[in-house]
């Protein structure tokens, strides 16, 4: 068995794009070899920002022969598709053989496919991955005929110790067409850019790490990711600090260095007044440093910088050089922050008009207005002050014209935070700015106090209406107004924290507060909102090991469009279909409905009325009757007061009742008159049980 070493040698791959072409470049060749029938024992894809490497083991020197067949036309068929297919195959008609099928007599023939070296068939493999990795950009230098993400300087491409014969032409022939720009692979790599750019030359893989390991590059992007959280956790110790968890960055820094190297630095007294998510922000975003922290969790006067290179001074440089960079770029972040105080958030409000919300659904400033509105509606319902949720609201989106939020837009709402409390608004009032775009995603922190939850659902609903009324829902895959996000949004604000709140209601509030022209029926609009959210529920509820069939189940009925009472319901089914009452319960309710639908069909009705009781003649269906016609009102007022574990109480009372029934009555009697009234009193049945849940819709 033999190994297959590939290294693609570039300029600098931007960070964010490393991870993703590591493992299309394994998909691409591995998928290459599988396709030509060749078995491998295990392929491992590797990324720094200079090389991308891949290691194939375990294949076959020589490919054995494959056996192929093939089918061909039918044996009537036209004498020209006849002559194709043998065309194909370069067989003779006598070398092929018919076979009956199910469409008729068929010509099949049976190829073999002789083998050869493997390493004949690399060179197109490789040429079809570097030209398929699907970069997310690319570009092309002028020198060179091939779009990449980077200027490709050299192809390492060994098999079983072996150079393989690989040309690839990255460059235009010469004015003489001698064609000097195809290149052919080489043996050889090169180290690290400024500590070791000599030629390496390499016989295996493991030569390949060792040798690279060096010349200061560690291959492995998990090992250097390691190293600089080693490193920088070690400095931030010695000096009683601690690293700020950051993986993200963690995952960039790793992307641009081949040899990590780890230094701390200063930040000047002068800029620690400024907030420090404006400082983490600043230092992350512009200079990818690491942010430290003192026993207190609060942001230390130091950052860790990670290097590509030694220094001789111990980093002396490094340090002054980043020291300086940053103190221009906090110096920057420090003049919009002063600013920025100057002017009182309500005075920032008028400027929002201009912006532009959604061109059928009017500015920026029209959704503060209808935002307030509805947080100010909704704040009695969540136990929130009024007064506090409208001007909540109504500065909510005012930082968006702030000189900091213009640098950093990841900083809207914080900053609105921090200016109100500058100003003098009331904390819950400053909160609720901050907090109204939370929950960003599943992993983000949820609103817990009242104020904040009020203008968070506004925001959130206001846009959920608004986009709805104008169908602009999202289709497949497609969300560019992130709706789905909102959805799941709303869901946890209400679950989390325990609201009872009518969806219904909420959203035909919500779109009244529209004022605009060409908006679809608000019943319409409603109606697709409940089954929105219904499907996010869903999504969301799977994930925390609710069956989705009985979220679809509840919402079915149409009479719950409170989640909390709605999940209590899903959860009490939950519990009632694990029981031996509820599991027989639920294959009575299929059978009933099976006969009851076969029967209707072929009496060509939709339904066999109301059940008389006069027409019974046996015990059972008498006594079934009776318990269903008992349990009406004890069921309803069950589900209206939300205690459904009782209501499921009365459904496992009717077990004994059902069973009995169709253990003794013959439901399609000789006579018609009693097969229709048996056949009603089944589809009473059916209907008894959906006032609970659509029991059609649970699987299983």
């Amino acid at each position: 068995m033999a190994e297959f070493l590939l290294e693609l040698f570039s300029e600098e791959i931007p960070a964010r794009m490393q991870a993703r072409a590591a493992e299309d470049l394994k998909t691409l060749v591995t998928d290459a070899l599988k396709a030509a029938g060749l078995a491998f024992a295990t392929a491992e894809a590797f990324v720094t920002p200079r090389r991308l490497a891949l290691v194939v083991d375990g294949l076959p020197a020589v490919r054995p022969d494959v056996a192929e067949e093939r089918k061909g036309p039918k044996v009537d068929a036209p004498q020209q598709a006849i002559d194709g297919f043998l065309k194909a195959t370069g067989l003779t008609l006598d070398q092929c053989e018919q076979r009956d099928t199910p469409k008729g007599k068929i010509w099949f023939a049976s190829l073999t496919i002789p083998g050869g070296p493997t390493a004949d068939l690399l060179p197109e493999v490789i040429r079809k991955a570097i030209l398929g990795l699907p970069w997310p950009k690319s570009m092309r230098a002028a020198e060179q005929v091939v779009r990449w993400v980077r200027p490709l300087h050299h192809v390492l491409a060994l098999f079983d110790g072996q150079l393989v014969p690989f040309r690839y032409d990255l460059h235009k022939p010469d004015i003489d067409g001698s064609g000097e720009g195809a290149k052919a692979a080489v043996d050889s790599t090169v180290g690290h850019r400024f500590l070791a750019p000599q030629r390496i030359k390499v016989a295996s893989f493991a030569d390949y790490r060792a040798k690279l390991r060096e010349a200061f590059v560690v291959l492995d992007r998990e090992e250097r990711k390691a190293l600089i959280k080693a490193q920088v956790d070690s400095q931030a110790k010695a000096a009683g600090l601690a690293l700020r968890d950051d993986p993200g960055l963690l995952d960039e820094v790793a992307g641009l260095v081949e040899w990590p190297v780890a230094y701390l630095g200063r930040i000047d007294d002068a800029f620690m007044a400024v907030p420090e998510e404006v400082l983490v922000t600043s230092m992350r975003t512009h200079q990818r440093y690491f942010a430290l922290e003192g026993a207190d969790g609060k942001l230390a006067a130091r950052f860790a910088v990670v290097a590509n290179t030694e220094t001789r001074d111990g980093g002396a440089t490094v340090i002054d050089g980043n020291e300086r960079v940053l103190r221009a770029r906090l110096s920057d972040a420090k003049f919009f922050w002063d600013q920025d105080r100057k002017t009182p958030l309500e005075n920032r409000v008028a400027s929002l008009d201009p912006i532009i919300f959604h061109a059928r659904l009017g500015s920026v400033a029209q959704k503060v207005g209808r935002m307030a509105a509805l947080a100010a509606w909704l704040a009695p319902k969540l136990g929130a002050d009024p007064a506090q949720a409208d001007r909540a609201a109504r500065l909510a989106k005012a930082d968006l014209t702030s000189e900091m939020v213009g640098e950093f837009p990841e900083l809207q709402g914080l900053m609105g935070r921090y200016y109100a409390l500058a100003q003098g608004e009331v904390p819950d009032v400053a909160e609720a700015i901050a907090d109204h775009y939370k929950p960003v995603g599943p992993s983000d922190r949820c609103p817990t106090a009242p104020v904040s939850i009020a203008v968070a659902l506004a925001d959130k609903i206001d846009t959920l209406a608004g986009f709805f009324a104008i169908d602009e829902k999202p289709t497949g895959s497609r969300d560019p107004y992130a709706l789905r996000r909102a959805a799941l949004g709303v869901i946890r604000l209400v679950v989390e924290n325990g609201l009872a709140l009518s969806l219904r209601t909420v959203f035909a509030a919500a779109w009244d507060a529209y004022r605009v022209d060409g908006l679809r029926d608000r019943a319409t609009v409603v109606d697709e909102l409940i089954v929105f959210i219904a499907d996010r529920l869903k999504v969301a509820m799977r994930e925390k090991g609710v069956r989705h069939d009985l979220v679809d189940a509840v919402f079915a009925v149409g009479a719950e469009d409170d989640l909390l009472r709605l999940l209590g319901r899903v959860e009490a089914l939950d519990g009632f279909l694990r029981t031996e009452d509820g599991a027989n319960l639920l294959t009575a309710y299929r059978r009933a409905g099976n006969i009851a639908r076969i029967e209707r069909k072929k009496d060509g009705v939709e339904a066999f009325g109301d059940v008389d009781a006069s027409r019974f003649t046996m015990a059972e269906e008498r006594s079934l009757f009776e318990r269903l016609d008992a349990d009406v009102q004890p069921l309803r007022s069950a589900l209206a007061e939300g205690r459904f574990g009782g209501a499921m109480t009365v459904l496992a009372g009717w077990r004994p009742a059902v069973d009995a029934f169709f253990d003794a009555v013959l439901v399609n009697d000789p006579d018609p008159t009693l097969r229709r009234n048996r056949l009603a009193l089944l589809e009473d049945l059916a209907r008894s049980m959906d006032a609970v849940a659509d029991f059609s819709r649970v699987e299983g």
